[in-house]
């Protein structure tokens, strides 16, 4: 558990220095040149992320159970995970659902942690999951008062929209058919 608790101090903390000193963030990456900050910041993340995926497979080898929920929530989890993969694309493809939703990608974040939490009961999955939702909830509150960074997308088009539906339903069907089993070792199906 201590693995997996520094991979999200670091994951999470680089995440969130925007949150809580993005004048410091500004300042130390101008100081710094953005591909040296950028450098650092991939390392941190990249180091983080590594901890959490191994902190977590060793949670999950001796799990202690908080609750077991029923077969019939997971299998509705595993169906209303569809929407978190267009939200995902539409982060990166202005329309209306980048409009309408504001931060797709925070809101994928937030649905993927929050089912997650329905699907799973043990103490990593509250540790892993809940420390998640509370970051993007934190990040998403933090918008309110600061500018937002400009992110990398393509052009605006019509189809954009249509690209993220039909981008998100392939890869959730590559989830479902057994690239979950393959990225986390954990086998999903629909009934």
């Amino acid at each position: 558990m201590t693995q997996l608790v520094i991979g999200l101090v670091l994951f999470l903390g680089a995440h969130s220095v925007s949150i809580v000193a993005p004048g410091w963030r500004d300042r130390a990456a101008a100081r710094m040149g953005k591909p040296a900050w950028q450098g650092i910041y991939s390392i941190v993340v990249v180091v983080g992320l590594v901890l959490v995926a191994h902190g977590y497979g060793i949670a999950r080898q001796t799990p202690v159970v908080f609750y077991t929920p029923p077969a019939w929530l997971r299998d509705t989890v595993v169906m209303l995970m569809i929407v978190v993969f267009p939200l995902l694309f539409a982060a990166y493809l202005p329309g209306h659902i980048r409009t309408l939703t504001r931060h797709p990608m925070l809101l994928a974040v937030k649905i993927w942690a929050l089912l997650h939490l329905f699907a799973n009961g043990s103490l990593a999955d509250l540790v892993l999951f809940g420390s998640i939702l509370l970051w993007a909830g934190a990040d998403r509150a933090s918008l309110k008062r600061r500018v937002p960074r400009p992110a990398p997308a393509l052009p605006s088009s019509r189809w954009n929209d249509w690209i993220a539906v039909g981008a998100g339903f392939a890869l959730y069907a590559v989830f479902v058919h057994g690239g979950h089993l393959w990225l986390i070792g954990v086998p999903i199906s629909l009934r």
